[in-house]
């Protein structure tokens, strides 16, 4: 299995690349039409197919999505290459967000057919259960407390903890540098406990999403923030100038799709479709991250609970 590996200093070149993709790549989900072209010819970009006839038996998700006729999504928008809304032009676009299309797709919706929620970290869990979204896909990592309230299907993504400082910093180069220094990441997420836990010397500083906290840094108020090192490539990339992310991943993160508990038809229908969607988990990797150096192989699900 092939994680992340990017090295202490990201390459410019790789930032750059990743730059332009975040921010001038057409939506890979999305099918799109020029209106000054004649004819109005339709051009898409998706490296799946929109499915037909799907039935999942014994699965309450799907009796939702097939009453309602579209698909309710969780997802996150404020991080560049995995989940990241374009304020000016709208566009949503990103690893995990392609994911989420692509379930839907081998669900039989298309993305007209696709209601996207941006919901906190904090906040997942609760809106799986209170039956707000019918999925979640957004840096969702697998953990037995999760496992709790809900269920997952996948993983899809295995990546590891890392941290971003300012592009100046040549105090922090990894968590053993952490004492004394202030840290920063989103409530509820497992990077912010494990710093608690595992780094207890460093001050914590908590805010609802990843990019507050990279204003914070960008500020001065923190002088590190915390996540899935895939997250913060996708900052870096933004402000390189800035921003730079060190040291090696200090963990694994294996990513999942929330799913209500219990719902053992709807992840086995999701898992089938990782095991069989090899290609299409490839191209939609490398349409998203592939620019930025990162090298990635689609991991193997887990066994059904």
């Amino acid at each position: 299995m092939r994680k992340l590996r990017m090295g202490g200093a990201l390459a410019g070149i790789a930032i750059a690349a990743l730059a332009l993709t975040a921010c001038n790549s057409g939506t890979p989900g999305a099918t799109s039409t020029d209106e000054g072209d004649a004819g109005d010819e339709e051009t898409s970009s998706t490296p799946w197919e929109v499915a037909t006839d799907v039935s999942i038996e014994g699965s309450p998700t799907f009796d939702a999505i097939s009453e309602r006729g579209s698909v309710k999504v969780g997802v996150k928008e404020d991080q560049p290459g995995l989940g990241y809304l374009d304020p000016t032009t709208g566009e949503r676009t990103g690893f995990d967000v392609d994911i989420a299309r692509w379930i839907a797709a081998s669900l039989g919706y298309d993305e007209d057919q696709i209601e996207f929620t941006a919901i906190p970290s904090a906040n997942r869990e609760q809106a799986i259960v209170n039956g707000d979204i019918d999925y979640y896909v957004g840096t969702y990592s697998i953990t037995d407390k999760r496992k709790e309230q809900i269920s997952f299907a996948g993983p899809y993504f295995i990546t590891g903890q890392g941290l971003l400082v300012a592009a100046d910093n040549d105090e922090i180069e990894g968590p053993e540098d952490l004492a004394g220094k202030n840290v920063c990441s989103a409530t509820g997420s497992t990077s912010i406990q494990r710093i608690k836990d595992e780094y207890p010397e460093a001050t914590t500083t908590e805010f609802d999403t990843y990019s507050q906290c990279v204003e914070q840094l960008k500020s001065g108020q923190v002088d590190a923030v915390t996540t899935d090192e895939a997250i913060l490539i996708g900052y870096a990339a933004q402000d390189p100038d800035a921003l730079k992310v060190v040291g090696e991943p200090f963990s694994e993160e294996r990513y999942g799709v929330g799913i209500q508990k219990g719902d053992t038809a709807f992840v086995e229908f999701v898992n089938e479709m990782f095991t069989d969607g090899g290609d299409t988990w490839e191209a939609i990797f490398e349409n998203n991250l592939g620019a930025a150096g990162v090298e990635g192989e689609q991991p193997d699900v887990d066994p059904v609970d």
